[in-house]
């Protein structure tokens, strides 16, 4: 199971590259819309699925968190930052969990885990962070401000569950569907609609929209009924991992000593910040 929840950041982690060397620049709100509504509407065209009572503004309030806040800060920091200063930002989240989920779930992170964040989030600085890294106040802040909304999302999600009857795909459209219908205005209000859109462009948007997000976010949403919440927030540290790998395979960069250090880092962090129980039970 969390191997296929971790498919999930391994996704997201493409997002960057797909941002900066596809999508039109200087147009976060369009970004954040036309990855949301458009797969948001089609899963649920898809799955003839309904929501019925509480869950109506439990839906809304997750896509709120999940894609109307979280995407449009999210792009707004991959225009003002370098894809390294975000991720280190959003390699946060384990940690920020783990502070929702006292709030919320009355569950107390051990010092095994809260060490393994701390770990984690000195991993990602390593692999990622550069000394060309330029810091900017405004992205900087609303990368953490979209690592707040994202780390409340799991805690929630893990809290309510899904409306009974109701598959994960459909869950998710849902969500994605009301998230982003709430963009719509504010995109046509701050930045209107481009004169026109490349192949290039929209190709990034299908991207983004299919793989990056309606199957990503379904095999997140479902990792989160089975895992605890805190060993899903650990999966998203594959993200800058496979953004940094991108990079490497894409962009023609190389690994340095220290990034390597970063990824093995990294990659104990994920594994430390698991349910030991669990892996025990999964290996017989």
């Amino acid at each position: 199971m969390a191997a296929l929840t971790a498919l999930a950041p391994a996704a997201w982690g493409t997002t960057y590259i797909v941002t900066t060397e596809l999508l039109p620049p200087g147009r976060p709100m369009l970004a954040a819309t036309l990855r949301a509504l458009p797969a948001g509407v089609l899963v649920v065209l898809i799955a003839r699925s309904w929501l019925h009572g509480a869950w109506w503004w439990r839906s809304a309030l997750l896509g709120m968190l999940n894609f109307t806040a979280y995407f449009p800060l999210l792009f707004f920091s991959a225009y003002r930052l370098p894809g390294g200063v975000a991720a280190t930002v959003n390699s946060l989240q384990p940690l920020l969990v783990a502070g929702w989920s006292a709030a919320l779930l009355d569950i107390h992170p051990s010092a095994r885990r809260l060490a393994a964040g701390l770990l984690g989030v000195v991993g990602v600085a390593l692999l990622v962070l550069t000394s060309q890294a330029r810091l900017d106040a405004l992205g900087l802040s609303a990368m953490l401000v979209a690592t707040v909304a994202m780390a409340l999302a799991v805690v929630l999600a893990k809290r309510w569950g899904r409306p009974p009857g109701t598959s994960w795909v459909a869950f998710t459209g849902w969500q994605l569907a009301m998230g982003g219908l709430a963009l719509v205005p504010v995109t046509l209000f701050l930045e209107g609609l481009p004169p026109r859109l490349t192949l290039s462009h929209m190709a990034g948007f299908t991207y983004l929209g299919t793989i990056g997000t309606a199957v990503a976010y379904a095999l997140w949403f479902r990792g989160i009924e089975r895992l605890s919440a805190a060993s899903v927030s650990f999966l998203g540290l594959t993200s800058p991992v496979v953004a940094t790998l991108a990079g490497l395979t894409l962009l023609d960069q190389t690994l340095s000593e220290w990034q390597t250090a970063g990824l093995l880092l990294v990659t104990v962090s994920i594994a430390w910040g698991q349910d030991r129980r669990r892996a025990l039970r999964s290996g017989g």
